[in-house]
This record gives structure tokens, C-alpha cells and sequence, in this order.
């Protein structure tokens, strides 16, 4: 009623002092509830400088620090220091420089917060631990990296032996870092796995068996980087590029790789062509069939043509010195031509190739060298060349071997023979103009 009676101007007045003291009240509480949650904001803001710090070395690790090493190992004449470059071991190294600041500075930064202060040192010392385990794994493949630069590496390959080295020391690394982060004693872990041992056996069964297979391949020096190696169960044809613990990569002819466990190399068929590429040949094993409704005895006109060939001459001149004596010596009535001993153009023709491929300059002259007959088939009678070649390279070998066919193939006419050749239309065709 009193408030009633007042003129708007009083009203205002009145109401200014009301509001005051409301406002008050209001900044009093807002005032309280700030210096009640100073400890905790304190806290937040603390803890945000530690993490920026934290960041802050990181980046200084990081960009400065691993830049400086990178300059100083590019112009030394060492080969380790650029393989840890290439390997990024001390990219990896440098994230302990987060890890050690949050260890140290979270003493300074929750003197007071003693739980808090443990559970991040602890974090901080399993993040390390893990940093740690990186680490070791970029230094290991350094480490194979450099051991490769050797020649003796292609012989005994060791990146099984370190993957096995690598493979123990995470599962010890894992089961310390998961008992730092629950404060317990790591043999409990231990004991635990020592209860699981058989599905443990179970799940790593391949990497139990590479690590045995790597043994015995590098024991016994069964396979070495860049061997030539054929696993046809597998469909595998060409060099071996890798061997690891549980895998083996061989970049086939046509450029694709075929990957196999390692140890297959034991457990399988393994056709291993070192031995050709250490001997200094390449065998060279072919057949030509030839017909034998034209092999016959040589008369004399045939002989004396057969002599102006050089490579057989020489063979002639003896060898008809020899069969002449023969005949005389035994009284042989060379009236008929199966008496005595006579010479044929098959045999002639066979030394003809003989004297050829001796004086061949791509033929290996020290290795096995035949050019015999098979036994004969329904497709003819099989002389087959088995000599090797002295260039090992595959299209060089496989240029020596062609030319080598193509002139027997056209000489085989000289000697009045023919390779035999199943019959095709073209030839029913001449039967029937004929």
C-alpha cells in the first residue's frame, strides 16, 4: 500500500537499492564457489603447462635435435649411422623427451596430489617402456640393414634370428609396461603365461616352426638371398629377395612375388639352381629327332663330300684310315657294304656336331659334354645335346642355345638326313597333289 502511493520516480529509487543489495549477495555467492574450486582449477591449469612443456620439448626433439643428427650422419663416411637415420631410431628416441618431463615435472606440478603424482609416473614410465621397445625394433632392422651391406649376408641370413631376438623382447616389454600400469609384480604375469603355455604353442605355431626352419637353413646353408629357387607345390620360380621368420619372398620371372613360410623350405621340395650359378655354366639339354627312314651307310661319293666340312674333316680322314685297315687286316669283302665296318651319315653327322660345339666359343669346355643317342620312339630317333653354357645370363643362354639348334636343324639336309616331324595338313596336301 505504502509502495503504492509513490510516483514513478520514487519507485525507481526505491527499487536501485533493492537490486544492490540482490547483486551483491549474488557476487558473494559466485565469489565463494571460485575460491572453493581454486585447488581444482589450479590443478587443471598446472597440469595443462606440464602437457604444453611436454609438447613443447617434444617438438624441440623432434625437429631440432633429430635434424642435427640427420646433417652430422650425412657427412660421415660410417654406414650404421645412416641405417639408424633410414630406420628412424632416433625419431623414435626422441619421444622420450615428452615421457622424462612428465616423469620429473609432475613432482613440481602436484607436490601435494601424491596419488595423482603416482599414477602419472607411472603412465610416464610405461609410455617409455614402450618408446623404448620401438626403438629396439628400428635398431634391429639398422642392424640387418648394415649386416646386409656385407657379402657373407647372402649366406647366412640373419633377420630370422633377429626376429626372434625382437618377438621375446616385446612380450617381456608388454607384460613389464602392463604391470607398471597396475603396480604389480611382473612374475604374476609369468605365471599366468606359464599356464597358458600350450594355447601359447598353439597361436605362435608358425613363428615356433620359421624360427626352427631359419635354423636349419642357416646351419645347413640350404638357401641364401638372391639364390635362384623353384617350389612348384607353391608355384614359386625365381630369386629369393627375403628371409624372415616366417616368410620367404622370391620375385618370380614374371616380376610377381610369391610369398611361403619359412619353413616350407624344410618340410618341402626345394629345387635350389646355386650349384648351376656357382659352376660357372649353363646346362644346355635338348633333343632333335631324327628320321629314321634316312639314316644309312655312306658310300664313298658321300665321304668325299663330307670331308670339305670342316668340322668333321679331320674326324673323316682317321676315321676311314681306321676302317679301311680294319678291312684289309680281316680279309672283309667290301663288295657288299654290310660286311666289315662302314661308316654312316648318322655317326657322321654326329661328329659333325661334336667338332662344332668344341669349337663353339660359348660352350663351357671343362664341364660334361655329350651328344648322344636316345633310345628310339615312335617320333624318331633322339640325338640329344647335353653340354653347358659358359654365359650363365638368361636371355644370353637362351640366344646361345637357339643358334646353336638353328644351325644343327639346317645342317641336318647336308647329311642326307631329315628331322622327323609329325605329319600336319600341309603335308596330307602334297600327298594328295602328288
Amino acid at each position: 500500500m505504502y509502495l503504492s502511493g509513490l510516483s514513478v520516480a520514487n519507485r525507481k529509487s526505491w527499487r536501485f537499492p533493492l537490486l544492490w543489495e540482490r547483486t551483491s549477495v549474488d557476487i558473494g555467492r559466485v565469489g565463494s564457489t571460485i575460491i572453493a574450486m581454486n585447488p581444482i582449477t589450479e590443478n587443471l591449469i598446472r597440469g595443462v603447462i606440464l602437457l604444453a612443456v611436454a609438447f613443447i620439448v617434444n617438438f624441440i626433439a623432434k625437429r631440432v635435435l633429430v635434424r642435427i643428427i640427420r646433417r652430422i650422419a650425412s657427412k660421415t663416411q660410417l654406414t650404421w649411422d645412416d641405417a639408424m637415420v633410414e630406420h628412424k631410431v632416433f625419431n623414435r628416441l626422441s619421444h622420450l623427451a615428452p615421457g622424462l618431463v612428465i616423469y620429473f615435472g609432475c613432482l613440481v606440478a602436484f607436490p601435494e596430489v601424491l596419488e595423482l603424482t603416482q599414477i602419472l609416473r607411472r603412465i610416464a614410465i610405461a609410455y617409455m617402456s614402450v618408446v623404448l621397445l620401438l626403438t629396439f625394433s628400428a635398431l634391429l632392422s639398422a642392424a640387418v640393414a648394415v649386416y646386409r651391406t656385407y657379402e657373407f649376408s647372402r649366406q647366412r641370413p640373419i633377420k630370422g634370428f633377429v626376429q626372434t631376438i625382437e618377438f621375446i623382447v616385446w612380450i617381456g616389454g608388454l607384460i613389464a609396461v602392463v604391470a607398471i600400469l597396475m603396480d604389480q609384480s611382473p612374475w604374476k604375469f609369468l605365471t599366468g603365461i606359464g599356464a597358458l603355455s600350450a594355447v601359447l604353442l598353439l597361436v605362435f605355431k608358425d613363428s615356433l616352426l620359421g624360427l626352427y626352419a631359419s635354423f636349419l637353413v642357416t646351419a645347413n646353408d640350404m638357401v641364401r638371398i638372391g639364390d635362384w629357387i623353384e617350389m612348384p607345390k607353391y608355384g614359386a620360380d625365381g630369386d629369393v629377395i627375403d628371409i624372415s621368420l616366417n616368410t620367404v619372398k622370391i620375385q618370380n620371372w614374371n616380376k610377381t612375388v610369391s610369398t611361403v613360410p619359412t619353413y616350407a623350405l624344410v618340410a618341402d621340395p626345394v629345387k635350389n639352381w646355386r650349384g648351376m650359378s656357382e659352376s660357372g655354366g649353363r646346362r644346355i639339354k635338348r633333343a632333335i629327332h631324327i628320321d629314321m627312314h634316312t639314316v644309312r651307310f655312306c658310300t664313298p661319293e658321300m665321304l668325299n663330300r663330307f670331308e670339305k666340312y670342316e668340322h668333321v674333316a679331320a674326324y673323316l680322314a682317321e676315321r676311314r684310315k681306321e676302317v679301311e685297315a680294319y678291312n684289309q687286316e680281316h680279309g672283309v669283302d667290301t663288295g657288299q657294304i654290310l660286311n666289315g665296318r662302314q661308316l654312316t651319315n648318322l655317326g657322321t653327322f654326329r661328329a659333325y656336331v661334336i667338332g662344332y660345339l668344341r669349337n663353339h666359343p660359348s660352350i663351357h669346355p671343362d664341364m660334361t659334354f655329350l651328344v648322344r643317342q636316345l633310345a628310339p620312339t615312335d617320333r624318331g630317333l633322339p640325338l640329344e645335346i647335353y653340354v653347358f653354357s659358359s654365359d650363365q645370363v638368361w636371355a644370353n643362354y637362351e640366344a646361345i642355345q637357339s643358334d646353336i639348334f638353328d644351325h644343327i636343324i639346317a645342317a641336318v639336309g647336308e647329311f642326307d638326313l631329315s628331322v622327323f616331324q609329325t605329319a600336319s595338313g600341309r603335308d596330307f596336301q602334297q600327298l594328295v597333289k602328288s
